[in-house]
């Protein structure tokens, strides 16, 4: 009998022939909750294997509210990227996925997949299963977010299992103050949550607006644990549900493994 991981490659195989021809890239889906354009740690991670489309869903603010507001476009934007050729999907918004609890982060995945007709996964999925892929189970965890948002993440983080030590934010809710945020100061930051964890086994930083891709390697480095970022590890999940390998070596153990 055919594993399930089989079975999904190949299905996804055949969809790639009937919706973009024989020979064609695999095609994945990105429903973006700000930028419609494709992150470049697409491209750096898989160049030329993948063929990325997104779509965005007007996202304002990362608050209750503002998720709030785009909920009812998530189904929708779905269905356009499956029309586009998509063959698998990512919710690219880790706060939009966990903000109401575990229960709603696997029904928006059915969402997703009831929308498009097509396999899909959220970004809260892709960091919690990034995490027990690498053994994290006592956490530090460093945000993007204010004390609202910070209080649900720690409490869908408890639903699914995990022992948060200790949990800090940026503070940000307006969605363009992200890109204000530098690479200095998010390793400066991120390093200073986790020293203050006591005996932490693995650093998660949450957030999809963060560029963190090429701070993984010198963050596990000096913290000596595993760390597991959104956006890098949103899309290693959805090429993984794609049936493909998504295994890049530079990036940090979770990419490093097949």
């Amino acid at each position: 009998m055919s594993s399930r991981r089989e079975v999904l490659k190949a299905g996804v195989a055949a969809a790639a022939v009937t919706t973009l021809g024989a020979g064609a890239a695999p095609r994945l889906g990105l429903v973006a909750p700000v930028d419609r354009t494709v992150p470049p740690e697409a491209a750096v991670l898989y160049p030329s294997s993948i063929d990325f489309r997104a779509a965005s869903l007007g996202l304002k603010t990362m608050t209750p509210a503002g998720y709030d507001e785009v909920l009812d476009r998530i189904a929708p934007t779905a269905a356009a990227l499956a029309q586009d050729g998509a063959q698998a999907l990512v919710l690219m918004g880790t706060s939009l996925s966990f903000y109401r609890g575990a229960a709603f982060n696997h029904e928006l995945t059915q969402r997703l997949s009831a929308a498009s007709g097509r396999p899909a996964v959220t970004m809260s999925t892709a960091v919690i299963e990034g995490l027990r892929r690498v053994g994290g189970r006592r956490l530090a965890v460093a945000t993007a977010y204010d004390a609202e948002v910070n209080r649900r993440l720690d409490d869908f983080l408890h639903e699914e299992g995990f022992e948060v030590l200790r949990l800090r934010g940026l503070g940000v809710e307006n969605v363009a103050d992200i890109t204000r945020v530098t690479r200095a100061q998010l390793m400066s930051f991120s390093l200073e949550v986790f020293r203050s964890a006591h005996h932490a086994d693995a650093l998660l930083i949450s957030c999809g607006g963060l560029r963190t891709l090429d701070l993984l390697d010198p963050l596990e480095r000096q913290c000596g644990v595993p760390v597991v970022s959104s956006l890098p590890h949103a899309l290693r999940a959805g090429v993984q549900l794609l049936g493909l390998s998504a295994r890049v070596e530079g990036y940090g153990r979770l990419l490093a493994l097949t």
